[in-house]
Parts: C-alpha cells; sequence; structure tokens
C-alpha cells in the first residue's frame, strides 16, 4: 500500500506525537481529560500507519473514489471533533468564569455593606 520508508518515517512521527502529549501530561500543561482526545487521534493516526488497509476498507465502505480523498476526509472528521471538543470546554469554563465573576461581586458588596454598618471608634476609650 505504502512504501516502506513512508510507513517508517509516519511510525517515527506518531511515536514523537505520543512522546509530545505525554510530556505536556507530565509537566501539566494539560490536564488528562482533555488529553484523551488528543490521544485518541495519535491512536488512530498510529492504527492508519501500522496498518493502512484500514484505509482503504474506510474509503471502500463510504463509496469514496479515491485513498487520498477519504484519507483527507478522515483528517478532518478528527479536526471537527477536537475543534468541537475543545469549543465545549472554552465553553463551560467561560459559564464558570462568569459565575465566579458574579459571587466575587455579590461579596465584595457584602463586605462593602458591612464595613458601612461598623461602629467607629473615635480614638478608643483609654479604658484599659
Amino acid at each position: 500500500m505504502i512504501p516502506h520508508t513512508l510507513q517508517i518515517t509516519l511510525s517515527i512521527a506518531v511515536v514523537c506525537y505520543f512522546i509530545i502529549i505525554l510530556y505536556y501530561l507530565k509537566r501539566k500543561t494539560l490536564e488528562l481529560k482533555y488529553t484523551l482526545v488528543w490521544l485518541a487521534a495519535g491512536l488512530v493516526m498510529g492504527i492508519m500507519v501500522f496498518f493502512p488497509e484500514l484505509l482503504v476498507w474506510f474509503v471502500k465502505l463510504l463509496g469514496i473514489e479515491s485513498n487520498m480523498n477519504g484519507l483527507y476526509i478522515l483528517c478532518i472528521a478528527f479536526i471537527m471533533m477536537i475543534l468541537m471538543t475543545l469549543t465545549a470546554i472554552v465553553s463551560r469554563q467561560q459559564y464558570k468564569i462568569r459565575i465566579l465573576i458574579q459571587e466575587v461581586s455579590l461579596l465584595e458588596k457584602r463586605i462593602r455593606e458591612l464595613e458601612e454598618r461598623k461602629p467607629k471608634n473615635a480614638g478608643g476609650d483609654g479604658a484599659a
């Protein structure tokens, strides 16, 4: 299907991809729950590199004329999946930030109200 040298090159690229993902995970640059999407994409890439006949089977299953077109469709599908996942994460974070800002504003208002009610001692009693 694909030349042996290309398969070796792609195998090295997939291994480097996993090393980078695990490096980010170890440094806690990425959280595990967000890394799972990237690991799933890498797993599919690895499967396609080691078993290229699966791509041919997938292309024939969908009725696509060219293997390259099938590969592009698969890549676009994974990119869309990752973008939708990241968009969902950003939306959840934005909602949490909005709630947090509202809670902090209410607490600041409550502190100001309590400080205004606090009786003011003018120089103290002097009784000790």
